[in-house]
């Protein structure tokens, strides 16, 4: 009989945030269950709604083999409440984490190179996702565009306010509509890592923020 294993996702890095449940068998893996977090009810609202999905899936935090947390960028508050209720569920069951970066999961969902986030005040948080490279996450200003060369295909977009700002400064720019990604799309993403057992130190967990002059280039591993 084949062993069923959950994986738990939590994304709260957007505008609304996203957990949800799926379920690993061999080489299949299935969503049970995915909530939607409204904006500015994500820390009251969290925990109560993981404990509604394994009580859904007759489950307790204890049985989760993994899990999946995007840890930006976007939202400092969002990031913030996502992170420290992962690290209280894995530290007190001991349960493995892998993270991902939200610009990863979209250009993935996009099925494209590329993606871009609003990072507000006139910059984006772009990524560059080419086989066989590391992948590349920066913050820029629209107008840096031009000068950071010709970028390996389309960039994947789910808000209207980085499609205006792109489309009047850096008219070159190919850009793809996409939804939003969610946490379901995190954990069919990051399950060769946990595969792998490519954790994260839980402890030294923290957010993928790319503020600051310190992360104007940050480079992450590959998508999975």
């Amino acid at each position: 009989m084949t062993e069923r294993k959950w994986l738990l996702g939590i994304d709260t890095c957007g505008s609304v945030g996203y957990v949800a449940l799926s379920c690993v068998e061999e080489n299949t893996v299935s969503l049970l269950q995915e909530i939607e977090l409204a904006s500015g009810e994500f820390s009251a609202a969290i925990v109560s709604t993981t404990a509604e999905l394994l009580l859904a899936a007759n489950i307790k935090v204890h049985d989760l083999a993994g899990i999946v947390a995007v840890y930006g960028p976007g939202s400092f508050t969002g990031i913030r409440v996502g992170l420290a209720t992962v690290k209280a569920m894995a530290e007190a069951a001991e349960i493995p984490v892998v993270t991902v970066s939200r610009l990863a999961v979209l250009a993935h969902v996009a099925g494209v190179p590329c993606a871009v986030l609003d990072a507000y005040r006139g910059q984006v948080f772009l990524g560059v996702f080419e086989d066989n490279a590391q992948a590349r996450e920066m913050l820029v200003t629209a107008g840096e565009f031009s000068n950071l060369g010709k970028l390996p295909g389309p960039v994947a977009f789910c808000e209207e306010s980085v499609a205006h700002l792109l489309e009047t400064v850096a008219t070159d720019v190919n850009l793809k509509r996409s939804r939003a990604p969610r946490a379901s799309d995190a954990i069919g993403m990051a399950l060769n890592q946990w595969r792998a057992h490519q954790f994260a130190d839980v402890a030294a967990l923290d957010g993928h923020y790319l503020r600051g002059a310190e992360v104007k280039m940050s480079t992450r591993a590959g998508r999975a």
